[in-house]
């Protein structure tokens, strides 16, 4: 049932991409309302209900003008095919080389796109230093580069393909050298990963786990179930859906979602290629995530069918010329009729928050990023200190480091809202509710235009939830 051949096991000519999210979309709980009619492209169709439409991405791609068109177009998130791998980032032992998985990433959050991680330990494309190792001197190793990588990404990613295509068709563990280090070895790469960056979504990623009753999808249940009930730290499954030749789409699909969702952890489907770009097919998938409220975004393995790694089966949204495909239209009236919000937001798209009474964003006056800087309602930009991110631990981050934060844990009516070192604490936690409210985890009490000031200048703080304008907030990309 595997495709003879993975565009994750082999090097392949990949795309660069770019697309602006919609102008209010739902992230998270927040009802960011959509005013719009249909929207047009496939990100801003997918922004309607808080989700990403995506693609796989290479830097090599992102000199061809016609393909960045597209890319600029259509999409609102972004995973590196290549460029984040074992072999690309740690070509030798202990150094370490970023610049091709930044150069994606910058183009990526220039255009406010999501960026995935993919991937931290994968039995493939490992250098070949590492291939050289065993025992425990390749479980340092890994753990290591798990580390590292993690580390030089937080605050980028909004969640990594930690740990990729570890089990075989009868579900029992594929039996690389990473497994020969000892079957806790996924376990070992998630915890160092939580580790490195504790705000980012940790996913296990795979081919040929589609079909819910299968024995390779069973075993990834079996795993992630063990994983929650133990406190290993799990946050998503990736179902890769290469479907071509055995590996059809199934016609259980949507239960296999949300399988994995009952567990407790959200879905994405991550490396989506269909052979011919069939209609139907292309149409089920996308209204079976929309269907399920912890699928939280679609990548498609590449853009045009002249860019994917399987070019000679069409299996793209776009022909090679870039002309959209009857599939592209069935993919984007499915996600024009969801505005459903994910129950698990997406984490990691910069984004303005701006209030409803006034107009104006929520701002870090003068770029300060002293801690105990007050935060403010100014004319809206896209300057640094008005791009807020909502991480996986319900923080709403700016300058990549510091939080919306009430005043020392206060928690009564008129506590300043401030921003301070990231710490995780709950006076540092929000809820963005369906309402468009913003209510403090510890206070129970919501983000506030100070006297329903809507002037700039006007500084927030913490008040007792009324719904008024100056509590509503929406999410600007």
């Amino acid at each position: 049932m595997t495709p003879q051949v993975r565009p994750t096991n082999r090097r392949i000519r990949t795309l660069a991409l770019s697309a602006t999210v919609g102008a209010l979309v739902v992230t998270g709980a927040v009802m960011f309302t959509n005013t719009a009619a249909a929207a047009t492209t496939l990100g801003a169709a997918a922004a309607q209900s808080g989700r990403y439409f995506g693609t796989a991405v290479a830097g090599g791609r992102l000199g061809d003008g016609a393909y960045t068109t597209i890319l600029n177009r259509e999409f609102n998130q972004v995973t590196a095919e290549n460029e984040m791998k074992m072999d690309a980032t740690e070509p030798n032992q202990n150094q370490f080389n970023f610049a091709a998985g930044d150069q994606i990433a910058n183009y990526a959050r220039q255009r406010g796109m999501l960026v995935k991680g993919h991937t931290l330990a994968w039995h493939a494309q490992q250098p070949n230093w590492m291939r050289n190792l065993s025992g425990s001197a390749l479980r340092s190793a890994m753990l290591n580069h798990v580390r590292q990588v993690a580390a030089h990404y937080r605050g980028i990613v909004f969640g990594w393909d930690v740990v990729n295509e570890a089990f075989e068709e009868n579900g029992s563990r594929r039996q690389s050298n990473l497994q020969q280090t000892g079957n806790d070895w996924i376990e070992a790469a998630f915890r160092e990963a939580r580790s490195a960056d504790p705000n980012a979504k940790l996913c296990y990623n795979d081919f040929n786990i589609d079909n819910a009753t299968s024995a390779k999808t069973q075993a990834v249940v079996n795993m992630v179930r063990d994983f929650k009930q133990r406190g290993v730290p799990i946050d998503c499954v990736g179902l890769q859906s290469h479907f071509t030749g055995g590996s059809n789409y199934p016609s259980n699909y949507r239960t296999t979602l949300q399988n994995f969702a009952n567990l407790g952890v959200d879905v994405q489907i991550t490396e989506l290629d269909i052979r011919n770009a069939p209609v139907d097919a292309y149409r089920n998938v996308t209204a079976d995530c929309m269907a399920v409220p912890r699928c939280t975004g679609i990548t498609v393995w590449g853009i045009r069918d002249s860019d994917s790694w399987r070019s000679g089966e069409s299996p793209l949204l776009f022909t090679s010329s870039g002309a959209k495909k009857p599939a592209y239209d069935a993919v984007l009236n499915v996600l024009n009729s969801t505005t459903t919000p994910p129950s698990s937001p997406p984490p990691g798209s910069a984004f303005n928050l701006v209030g409803s009474g006034s107009g104006r964003c929520v701002d870090v006056p003068n770029s300060n990023t002293a801690n105990g800087t007050r935060v403010q309602l100014w004319d809206c930009h896209s300057g640094s200190n008005q791009r807020w991110t909502y991480t996986a631990g319900r923080q709403l981050m700016v300058f990549g480091s510091k939080c919306l934060d009430a005043n020392g844990a206060g928690a009564g009516n008129g506590t300043a809202i401030i921003i301070w070192d990231c710490h995780g604490g709950t006076n540092q936690q929000w809820n963005l509710n369906s309402n468009g409210t913003i209510s403090g985890v510890q206070s129970g009490r919501c983000l506030d235009a100070a006297a329903n000031g809507t002037a700039n200048g006007t500084q927030l703080q913490l008040w007792d939830c009324h719904s008024g304008s100056n509590q509503i907030w929406t999410r600007r990309s």
